[in-house]
């Protein structure tokens, strides 16, 4: 999500201009920044549902939303979350007053919360994660069945371009390029399929558990930014997503979605 540079006029005359005629309650100001958080939020998630709906085509246990506000809703999280929000006022205070080094100081102690607001949630999803890898060992196999056979490997070349193409998928799901990378891993699948491997029995409860590596890739989608997660992610990678500029600022456009609505409300109730 990267809008490029911002348009508008930034004066501190037209803002405190703006402030006053806000406190009076005359005009909704803020319509135009909630249709334009309206249409990224929008996007978003169609983007995550267009990812979603290309990866069940393939396997309908590939890919799932994983909804991060529920399992990272903690009060720790809560209270860490209320404290950025209070601090973010006070650079606003500071940058609306001239105050430069306090503004400075005051968002540097706003980068301290995030980041140990991000590896708090990274523990969280992890703890989640694992849970969810647990429930991904297959029944045992019957005695009387002969387990299949393991797939060959491709040679050297092809698994180093499969590995570039997960690389690459993996960034450019960091990035919200969902479709971008979709394309990606379709491309690494088709490099998979080259090495010869025994067909998968028709029997669900035959799987081996290397027919389950092969066929689902566990994949998570953020609810909130629609970047993909896997189950096999560690503490840090997960950190990284919660830190990310890509989830912070959908995570952003989306509590503030959730503001104007609530004055959008009073707005109309004053009229």
């Amino acid at each position: 999500m990267d809008l490029g540079p911002c348009s508008k006029i930034h004066s501190l005359q037209l803002r405190k201009d703006y402030e006053e005629a806000k406190a009076k309650g005359t005009e909704n100001f803020d319509r135009e920044l909630e249709d334009m958080i309206e249409r990224l939020i929008v996007e978003c998630d169609r983007k995550i549902q267009r990812a979603l709906k290309r990866l069940a085509d393939d396997d309908a246990k590939a890919a799932i939303a994983i909804s991060v506000s529920e399992v990272t809703l903690t009060d720790d999280i809560l209270q860490l979350s209320k404290q950025i929000k209070e601090k973010m006022v006070e650079v606003d205070a500071f940058d609306f007053e001239g105050r430069t080094d306090d503004k400075i100081k005051a968002q540097e102690v706003v980068e301290e919360l995030r980041t140990k607001r991000a590896d708090m949630q990274a523990t969280l999803l992890l703890d989640a994660f694992n849970k969810d890898r647990a429930s991904l060992t297959q029944p045992a196999q019957p005695p009387q069945v002969a387990a299949a056979p393991p797939p060959a490997p491709p040679d050297a070349r092809t698994q180093e371009m499969i590995n570039e193409k997960l690389k690459k998928a993996e960034e450019l799901g960091e990035q919200g390029m969902v479709d971008e990378a979709q394309k990606a891993l379709e491309e690494a699948e088709a490099l998979k399929k080259l090495a010869r491997r025994p067909e998968p029995p028709s029997d669900p409860s035959k799987y081996t558990a290397a027919d389950v590596w092969i066929t689902d890739q566990k994949l998570r989608l953020c609810d909130i930014c629609g970047a993909f997660l896997s189950v096999y992610d560690n503490d840090r990678r997960l950190a990284d997503h919660f830190g990310g500029k890509l989830h912070l600022g959908y995570m952003l456009i989306r509590d503030k979605q959730k503001e104007l609505q609530v004055l959008s409300v009073m707005y109309r109730f004053l009229l």
